[in-house]
């Protein structure tokens, strides 16, 4: 009983100067979420980090207000600037929205979660000394198109021509496809590169890729690509195409193959960028978290449903095999 006496007055004494000011203020500390894409977009990862604030200690509407924004890529500067006004505590930004809100963001503490190297973007100083008032997480996945081409070959090993699903919404676009070519080259693959800029466009582009006699499909880790994921794998379950992409998420809703980083488990780890800057850290002192692991996710009853066989090999390195 002791011990539980004291980790309650442990835990009231860290959390008690933060209540004093925000009661000072009038208020609870406003965390917002801020993210770009159709309505409906983030909530998943808005629920990951609402988790990770609560294993934290943080209560959405008891000692904490959370805003989950979902805005077209147009509207980003205009909401983020409205947050700013309101005099909110802390805003994430998503990949989807980091470049349009950041030139109105600089007054407010910014936690990221973004597929950009943020240092050659610009956004940080270097990793582990951000500088300025962002940090947060990066996957680095410009790097990765290349190796899931590798591992689409290695299920596929006789395959030839590969369509490449690209959106010229994403700046890093012409990077992700020039490592994509050079990992083709290498593999002796034949790329077609397909452009998307909404997903009611996604059936002319299975379209083309029919015509293009490609053998397979790999979605390019551009994070806008992510909010289209549920159409694309009912467009390849039609076409009998087999896909690979960056998120474990396609597979889990009937896609082929993902490898990447588990993207809702870097949105719980947001949650302690914002618990350490609720509690008065610095954003320029909170190194960036690099992902440091990725995950290999086969859905085995797609396989089987193309008529294919995934070799044993790839399914024994795999991280999750959907049944």
């Amino acid at each position: 009983m002791r011990l539980i006496g004291l980790a309650v007055v442990l835990a009231f004494n860290l959390l008690a100067p933060l209540a004093v000011e925000a009661q000072q203020a009038g208020r609870l500390p406003r965390v917002a979420f801020l993210t770009g894409g159709p309505t409906g977009t983030g909530t998943t990862f808005f629920d990951a980090l609402r988790e990770g604030l609560q294993e934290l200690g943080w209560k959405d509407g008891l000692n904490i207000a959370l805003e989950h924004r979902v805005v077209e890529s147009e509207q980003i500067p205009k909401v983020a600037a409205e947050l700013v006004h309101a005099q909110v505590d802390t805003i994430v930004l998503t990949a989807t929205s980091i470049r349009p809100a950041r030139p109105v963001t600089a007054s407010v503490p910014v936690v990221f979660v973004i597929a950009d190297d943020p240092v050659s973007a610009g956004f940080v100083s270097s990793v582990a000394r951000p500088g300025g008032r962002m940090t947060g997480l990066t996957s680095l996945n410009v790097d990765l198109d290349a190796k899931r081409l590798e591992i689409l070959k290695m299920a596929l090993p006789s395959v030839a021509r590969v369509g490449v699903l690209s959106t010229p919404l994403d700046p890093t676009s012409p990077e992700r496809i020039a490592v994509a070519e050079r990992g083709a080259r290498t593999l002796g693959l034949q790329l077609s590169v397909f452009e998307v800029a909404s997903a009611d466009r996604l059936p002319g582009v299975f379209e083309q890729a029919s015509r293009a006699r490609v053998e397979a499909l790999m979605v390019l880790g551009s994070p806008r690509l992510l909010t289209y994921q549920v159409r694309i794998v009912e467009l390849a379950a039609k076409a009998r195409l087999p896909v690979i992409s960056a998120w474990r998420e396609f597979p889990k809703a009937g896609g082929l193959i993902s490898y990447g980083t588990n993207v809702s488990a870097m949105f719980r780890r947001a949650a302690r960028y914002v618990d350490r800057i609720l509690k008065g850290a610095k954003p320029a002192d909170l190194p960036v978290e690099q992902a440091a692991t990725f995950e290999l996710v086969i859905n085995s009853k797609t396989a089987k449903a193309l008529g294919l066989t995934i070799p044993q090999t790839l399914l024994l390195r795999a991280d999750q095999v959907i049944e």
